[in-house]
C-alpha cells in the first residue's frame, strides 16, 4: 500500500490514498509470474479481462466491451499513447518491451478521461520503465520450450558521465502455432525482433532529461490469409523540473511510426495486402503547484497530429486513403483539502478533434481517509470514445457494389460512470480493495441497413445501455516468504437498441465478456535460493454473436533456482490443466485454441 503511483492524479501518491480502482503490477510480480509478453503480465491485474486469441493477438479490456476490436482502454508506455486510429484500439502484437526493465504497470479500471482524454473510457494502463540509472551492467536471458520455441535478450547499462546514464537492449522471440478444436495445428506462428535505448540525465536546477526510443519488426501468420508483417519505431524526449515536493512541470514530445501489411482474402478467395503507415507527432505539457493551503492544482495542454496512409486491398478499403487528423487538448484539476482527512478533486479535460469538434470530460472525486490505513472514495465522471477510421471511412468490398461501410455521421460514444470504493491495510500482512460501479453508455456503435439503399449496411450510434458490477482484490502474507493474492470480478451488461433503430447483432457485437472472473495466486520462497509461484484463474462463459466461448479454469506455475546472485534458472508452465482451450472468438471449426506451454529460461547479470 506504500507503492507510489501517478496514474490517478498525474502526481505521486501512495497506493493506499489513490481514489480509484487502481492495481499495481511490480517488476517482481512480472518476473515471478513467468510472463513472456506484456499481455501475459497483464493477467496479474485482477481488474482486467485478458483473453488470448492466438499466439500473437489478444483481447484486453476493463469493465466490459472486450469485443473483436476492443477500443475503450487507453494504454501508455512511458507517457506515449499506443493505439491505432484505424479502430481506436491497441495492436498488442507490437506492444512489447524487455520485461526485466519494466518498473511497474499501473492499471486503472474506470474512466480516466478527465486527465488522460479520449478513449480512456473503461480504464487506463500505464506501463512505466526503469530509469537508466537503475539498470547498470550487463543482463541477458535466453530459453525456449514447446509454444514459446526460443527467445533471447541482452541489455547493457553504463554511466556516460556524472549524472548521465544510458542503456541499450535487444530481444527476439519465436512462438509456435496454436491449434484448432480438432487438434490440428493452426498456421499462426509469430516471430518478433526489437531493440532500443534509454538515456537519463540529472541536470542543474533540479531538472531531468529523458530520451528513449525503440525499433521493431515482426511477422505473424494469419489463419485465413497468409503472413502479416509489422514494423515501426518511436523516439521520445521528456524534460522535467521540480521546485519542491508539490510543485513541478514537464514537457514531453514524441514521434511514433507504425507499418502494417495485412493480407486480406477478397470475395474471390485471393489474397491482397492492405498496407497502413501511421505517423504520430505528440506534444504534452503539464504544471503542478499549490494554491494556498488547501488547493493543489495541476493543469496542462497538448497537441497530436496523426498522418495515416493506407494502400487499400480489393476487399477492404479506407476512403480517403490518406487521412490527417489533429487533436488539441487542455485540462485542469484542483485537489481541495476540505478537512484533515477529506479531499475533493474537481477537474475537466477539453479536447477538439476533426471528427466531432469539442468534447468535454469532467470528473469529480471525493476521498475520505477514515483511518491512517483505510480509504473510502466516490467518483462521478464522463468520458468519450472518439470515432475511428473503422467507424467512418471503411468500405467492404472496395469495388461496387459496396456491402458494408462506415458513416460520416458517426459521433463519439459516451459514458457517465459512478464508482464507490474502499481500500485498506487491515493488518500488517493483509490488504484489500473493493469497488462497485455503474456505467451509463450512449451512442454506442451499431450495425444495420442503410435506409433507401438495398443490401447496404453501415455503422451508426443506435445502441445505449448500462453496465454495473464489482471488483475485489486481496493480498495476504501468510508468513515470511509466502504470499497469497486473490481477485474476483462481477460484470452485468444491459445494452439495447434505441427505439425505432436497428442493430443486426442486438448489441452483442460490441461485447464479449464473461460475467464472472476469479484468480488465486501464490508466491512461495521455498528456500533462500528457490521460489515457486502459481496462478490459478477461472473465467466464466464468454458470449459471442455466434455461440459462446466455454468457461475454463487454468493454472500457470513457475519454479526458479538462483545458484548465485548473478544467475537464475527457471521452468515455467502455462495453461497446465488442459491440452488446449479457446479464450476468444465465435464458435466456428477454425476458431484457434491456446495450448499448454512449458519453457525454460536462464537469466544472467553482471
Amino acid at each position: 500500500m506504500n507503492v507510489e503511483v501517478t496514474s490517478v492524479s498525474k502526481q505521486p501518491e501512495r497506493l493506499l490514498e489513490a481514489a480509484s480502482a487502481i492495481q499495481v503490477i511490480t517488476n517482481d510480480d512480472i518476473r515471478r509470474s513467468g510472463a513472456a509478453s506484456l499481455p501475459e503480465a497483464l493477467r496479474l491485474a485482477g481488474n482486467l479481462d485478458v483473453a488470448q486469441k492466438n499466439p500473437h493477438d489478444w483481447g484486453i479490456s476493463a469493465r466490459g466491451f472486450n469485443a473483436a476490436l476492443a477500443n475503450k482502454l487507453l494504454v501508455m508506455i512511458d507517457g506515449r499513447t499506443v493505439y491505432t486510429p484505424l479502430f481506436s484500439g491497441v495492436f498488442w502484437d507490437v506492444q512489447d518491451y524487455l520485461l526485466e526493465d519494466i518498473e511497474r504497470i499501473e492499471v486503472i479500471s474506470g474512466p480516466g478521461g478527465t486527465l488522460w482524454g479520449a478513449n480512456a473510457v473503461n480504464g487506463v494502463i500505464n506501463i512505466i520503465t526503469k530509469s537508466a540509472r537503475d539498470t547498470p551492467g550487463f543482463y541477458s536471458e535466453a530459453g525456449g520450450g514447446t509454444e514459446l520455441r526460443d527467445f533471447a535478450a541482452v541489455r547493457y547499462g553504463l554511466k556516460l558521465r556524472p549524472n548521465v546514464y544510458l542503456r541499450v537492449y535487444g530481444q527476439m522471440a519465436d512462438r509456435d502455432n496454436a491449434a484448432f478444436a480438432s487438434g490440428a495445428e493452426a498456421p499462426d506462428s509469430w516471430a518478433t525482433r526489437r531493440g532500443g535505448f534509454r538515456l537519463d540525465a540529472e541536470l542543474p536546477a533540479q531538472s531531468t532529461l529523458t530520451v528513449q526510443g525503440d525499433i521493431y519488426r515482426g511477422s505473424e501468420y494469419i489463419v485465413t490469409s497468409g503472413i502479416q508483417r509489422v514494423g515501426g519505431g518511436n523516439l521520445l524526449g521528456r524534460w522535467a523540473r521540480s521546485w519542491s515536493a508539490d510543485s513541478d512541470m514537464s514537457l514531453q514530445i514524441y514521434y511514433d511510426r507504425t507499418h502494417l501489411v495485412d493480407p486480406i482474402t477478397n470475395q474471390f478467395g485471393a489474397n491482397q495486402n492492405l498496407t497502413d503507415d501511421l505517423d504520430t507527432y505528440d506534444l504534452d505539457f503539464q504544471h503542478r503547484f499549490p494554491l494556498g493551503f488547501r488547493h493543489a492544482v495541476i493543469w496542462g495542454f497538448g497537441y497530436r497530429l496523426t498522418r495515416d496512409a493506407v494502400q487499400n486491398a480489393m476487399n477492404t478499403a479506407f476512403l480517403p486513403a490518406r487521412s490527417d487528423h489533429q487533436l488539441f487538448n487542455a485540462f485542469v484539476q484542483d485537489e481541495i483539502t476540505l478537512a484533515d482527512h477529506l479531499v475533493l478533486t474537481l477537474g475537466s479535460k477539453l479536447e477538439h478533434n476533426d471528427y466531432t469538434g469539442i468534447e468535454a470530460e469532467p470528473g469529480v472525486r471525493l476521498r475520505w481517509s477514515t483511518a491512517p490505513n483505510q480509504t473510502l472514495w466516490a467518483a462521478v465522471s464522463r468520458a468519450v470514445r472518439m470515432p475511428s477510421r473503422y467507424d467512418r471511412d471503411i468500405f467492404q468490398p472496395r469495388p461496387p457494389p459496396v456491402v458494408a461501410h462506415g458513416s460520416k455521421d458517426f459521433i463519439s460514444e459516451t459514458v457517465v460512470a459512478c464508482e464507490l470504493g474502499y481500500r485498506a491495510q487491515l493488518a500488517p500482512g493483509f490488504s484489500t480493495t473493493f469497488s462497485v460501479f455503474y456505467n451509463d453508455y450512449d451512442h454506442l456503435r451499431s450495425f444495420g441497413p442503410v435506409p433507401g439503399a438495398p443490401r447496404q449496411f453501415s455503422f451508426g450510434n443506435n445502441l445505449t445501455g448500462e453496465t454495473h458490477g464489482l471488483e475485489f482484490t486481496a493480498q495476504y502474507q501468510v508468513r515470511d516468504g509466502w504470499r497469497l493474492r486473490g481477485s474476483y470480478q462481477l460484470l452485468r451488461e444491459n445494452l439495447h437498441v434505441k427505439p425505432g433503430q436497428i442493430d443486426l447483432f442486438g448489441g452483442r457485437n460490441e461485447t464479449s465478456d464473461p460475467r464472472h472472473q476469479a484468480s488465486l495466486g501464490s508466491s512461495w520462497d521455498v528456500a533462500r535460493q528457490v521460489t515457486f509461484d502459481t496462478n490459478l484463474r477461472w473465467v466464466d462463459t464468454r458470449p459471442t454473436t455466434n455461440g459462446v466461448v466455454p468457461g475454463y479454469v487454468e493454472l500457470d506455475a513457475r519454479w526458479a533456482w538462483r545458484p548465485s546472485d548473478r544467475l537464475e534458472l527457471s521452468l515455467v508452465g502455462q495453461n497446465l490443466l488442459h491440452r488446449q482451450h479457446p479464450e476468444f472468438g465465435i464458435a466456428i471449426p477454425r476458431r484457434e485454441e491456446i495450448q499448454r506451454s512449458v519453457y525454460g529460461k536462464a537469466a544472467w547479470r553482471f
